[in-house]
């Protein structure tokens, strides 16, 4: 069975920027995916190449796409870093058609001509670097990174791979892994200021992120200066002591860690799924997201793409989003710059982009699931696609644990279409289902259908559900304020 591409991650924020595609574009590149993926199985390679490089131009944006298309490729040169022979002659032509895109600012034209290059050598470093700034440029952040780490896969010790990667992985928050490619940078290049002050900035973000603290107090408290500071510099110790140390302080045998005894295991059972998954749980926890995709996805490769895996990898690649949406926006409030804002706006865009096509596959897979189908209509209806959220909606009525936020969202939903006779029923259908669980969405519910009363003009509805209200908690919101504007409204008429 085939792995599901639902960790897409797609901008639909302008046209500058990369557009989401519609449903039926998405259905057939899926189909292309799924066919490739059983060529793949088969090792007819070529095949399976010439179909994945169809989904990752058509959309580059989805990350399963690119990493089954580079997965792919690594098997069939079994892994030997040059790719096939004269590839750079063979690849002339490619490379020239990028080259062009890209002067035309044609990015998806640059990821079309770059898979052709890949095709030949999946390790070439300057299509590699193409690919991913042409991700940037459409604001694609989880395919640019791929690209960047396929490259420093290919070559590790390489300056500019390292900076750029340093760099994208710093504005996603994954502050250890940037300061370990700005380390490399000074191995080769000792003495580079420019990667002795990227370390020490990206310190201070850690550790301000990691303790949740107010920068501006820290500032004004002297505590850190206004660009850099030594605040949280690492102490710099050796990742594994000298066996002569261990002795001092441990006269016996250190016990091993969890981490320790799962890695040997799987290194003395490659085939035991059961250890990548339990090592993946480990890494998750601590929030080592990446390193926790990488088991999950070999535990996919060993088990023949089982679902539940391919499920687990979804999850970890949500929470790992998640995360650095938090990053972004904690940075983005502290700066408060049109650019960061920008930024954060087209993040959440693409995240909930990336969650709707998770729980869009996963309903395909399970119809009947309600809970699934509020989960579409949450992420539907905060893209602004009311008529297919209602659907969804409808559609979640089922779930009995969620029924007053459903019948809620339903009504949101046909208030913003400017249906507001479904919207009031909807809205008192909630207050219903609330009974005496829910009270703070019970209050949601009675304040909605008393301000869509008042601006109806049906002020005996509108009355009765804010003084409910009212009685539950007198503070909230306005209220008092509404109920003084529906007595002007009343005296006025």
């Amino acid at each position: 069975m085939s792995a599901d591409p639902s960790s897409g991650r797609k901008d639909a924020t302008s046209a500058s920027k990369y557009e989401s595609l519609s449903p039926a574009v998405q259905h057939r590149l899926h189909q292309l995916f799924e066919h490739a993926t059983r060529d793949a199985e088969k090792n007819d390679f070529d095949y399976a190449n010439d179909l994945f490089s169809q989904c990752v131009a058509g959309d580059p944006a989805n990350l399963t796409y690119l990493q089954s298309f580079l997965a792919n490729l690594q098997k069939k040169y079994d892994n030997n870093k040059k790719g096939s022979k004269f590839a750079g002659f063979k690849g002339a032509s490619a490379k020239k058609s990028m080259k062009q895109a890209a002067s035309k600012h044609d990015w998806k034209g640059v990821i079309q001509a770059g898979c052709q290059m890949l095709k030949l050598n999946p390790w070439d470093s300057a299509t590699l670097i193409a690919m991913a700034n042409a991700c940037h440029e459409m604001g694609i952040d989880e395919c640019q990174l791929y690209y960047l780490r396929w490259a420093l896969n290919a070559d590790p010790k390489s300056v500019e791979v390292n900076k750029l990667a340093a760099q994208q992985l710093a504005r996603m928050g994954q502050f250890d892994q940037a300061i370990i490619c700005w380390h490399r940078v000074e191995e080769a290049k000792p003495g580079n200021e420019e990667a002795a002050n990227a370390i020490s900035k990206l310190t201070v973000e850690k550790t301000i992120f990691q303790g949740g603290y107010d920068r501006e107090a820290l500032q004004a408290e002297g505590v850190i200066g206004a660009s850099d500071s030594q605040i949280g510099r690492p102490r710099i110790r050796p990742l594994a002591s000298s066996r002569a140390n261990e002795e001092e302080e441990n006269p016996d045998e250190p016990p091993k860690s969890d981490e320790q005894r799962l890695q040997e295991a799987i290194e003395a059972a490659p085939e035991d799924v059961g250890n990548y998954l339990q090592l993946a749980d480990l890494m998750s926890h601590s929030q080592r997201y990446q390193e926790a995709e990488a088991l999950l996805v070999k535990a996919l490769e060993i088990s023949h793409q089982d679902l539940n895996i391919q499920e687990k990898l979804e999850d970890t690649q949500l929470r790992r989003g998640r995360l650095e949406l938090d990053v972004a926006e904690r940075r983005a409030a502290e700066s408060r710059s049109p650019e960061e804002m920008e930024r954060i706006r087209q993040m959440r865009a693409q995240m909930n982009q990336r969650e709707l096509e998770v729980y869009q596959t996963r309903s395909q897979r399970n119809p009947g699931n309600a809970s699934l189908q509020y989960e579409i209509g949450l992420r539907l209806k905060r893209a602004g696609i009311f008529a297919q959220a209602i659907q969804a909606f409808q559609n979640a009525r089922g779930d009995t644990r969620r029924k007053a936020r459903v019948h809620l969202e339903l009504g949101e939903c046909f208030q913003k279409i400017e249906q507001y006779k479904l919207a009031m029923k909807e809205y008192e259908a909630a207050i219903d289902a609330c009974a005496n669980r829910d009270p703070e969405i019970k209050k949601l519910c009675l304040y909605r259908a008393g301000v869509l009363g008042t601006g109806l003009r049906d002020f005996d509805r509108a009355e009765r559900h804010l003084t409910e209200l009212a009685a539950m908690d007198f503070g909230y919101k306005d209220v008092p304020a509404r109920l003084d504007k529906i007595n002007r409204l009343r005296n006025s008429s």
